[in-house]
């Protein structure tokens, strides 16, 4: 059994959480919360600390591993935590047992896979990835470092998300297709070409708002 600490005691938290004790051998052991007092039980999951507090935790053999709930409304922080525990500390990467990951597939370290996405051949998750539930990514596609993808995304294959992307719920990206780093595609956006400059796209097929 690994013993894992969350960063993040939000729902997103307590979520990945709750798959991990229910589709692992693993165990949760201890939230870190800027937000939350130490002692604070949630899920009976007790806060042991703020963000400051992470290495010295694990320095005393608080906990085996690490994962960062940071949502999508805070990418920059979820990099930068990432980047700061990077060699450090050891990440976890949790992948749901109800997913199909091909066995060409390489998933990074810190990611979260939850229940029903389907990985193809060749494809490569990077770090500090998190995939929410029945996603798709099809074959020799990319999902770059820190981004996060909603419920329902559909991949298709050859395509390249770089780092901090934010794809929405039920969006669909075609294949051959580029999207530059921090890009935010609304719920049920249509990917058909290139993305070239980061921003906030919407509508079938996308278009730039801000």
């Amino acid at each position: 059994m690994k013993r894992i600490a969350i960063i993040g005691s939000g729902h997103l938290g307590q979520q990945i959480a709750y798959h991990i004790h229910h589709d692992s051998g693993d165990k949760v052991v201890a939230f870190f919360d800027e937000f939350q007092p130490v002692n604070t039980m949630i899920d009976h999951i007790p806060v042991i600390g703020g963000n400051d507090d992470v290495i010295t935790k694990y320095q005393q053999n608080e906990f085996d591993a690490i994962l960062i709930a940071i949502g999508y409304k805070h990418m920059d922080a979820k990099k930068e935590l990432f980047q700061k525990l990077d060699g450090k500390i050891p990440f976890h990467t949790f992948i749901h047992s109800s997913c199909y990951r091909d066995s060409s597939a390489a998933i990074g370290q810190g990611s979260v896979i939850y229940p029903g996405c389907v990985i193809d051949q060749n494809v490569r998750i990077e770090d500090n990835v998190l995939m929410n539930i029945s996603c798709t990514v099809a074959h020799d596609s990319v999902i770059g470092k820190h981004s996060f993808l909603s419920p329902s995304v559909a991949i298709a294959g050859f395509v390249k998300i770089k780092e901090q992307c934010i794809i929405g719920i039920n969006s669909t990206v075609i294949d051959n297709i580029t999207i530059a780093s921090q890009t935010q595609i609304g719920g049920g956006g249509v990917v058909i070409k290139n993305i070239d400059t980061p921003g906030l796209y919407v509508g079938n097929p996308v278009r730039y708002v801000r």
